[in-house]
């Protein structure tokens, strides 16, 4: 198949390493299209959740669709940097990059993410 459509209502959800406090759902996988390389999630932080610092395992992106997200990343020689991001705001970081990320806010946070896997 060349194309997939998921409807809000279809969106997996599942238990993501690391994560606290955040329900994660699936939207696409790369085996949805022909050669697809594409993850895209769709993650609910509550105040206070988010993910531990770990390497990335795919170039991401992370879109900040709602709230606030103070997100921390570290260069290669372990200095980090911290980027509180907002609704519209995102960040696209390389494979092996150490990052985590903590809901800052008072309010749910809503953040889209797209990995993007190396092709097989």
């Amino acid at each position: 198949m060349s194309y997939k459509v998921t409807y809000r209502n279809e969106a997996v959800k599942y238990q993501a390493p690391g994560h606290f406090d955040v329900l994660t759902t699936r939207l696409h996988n790369p085996a949805d299209v022909n050669g697809g390389t594409i993850v895209n999630g769709l993650s609910h932080f509550l105040p206070g959740g988010g993910a531990e610092v770990a390497p990335a395992n795919f170039e991401m992106i992370y879109y900040i669709i709602s709230g606030e997200m103070t997100v921390e990343m570290y260069d290669d020689q372990d200095k980090a940097a911290k980027y509180v991001l907002h609704a519209g705001d995102s960040v696209h970081f390389g494979k092996g990059t150490k990052r985590g990320c903590l809901n800052t806010g008072t309010e749910s946070a809503q953040m889209l993410t797209i990995m993007i896997k190396p092709a097989q």
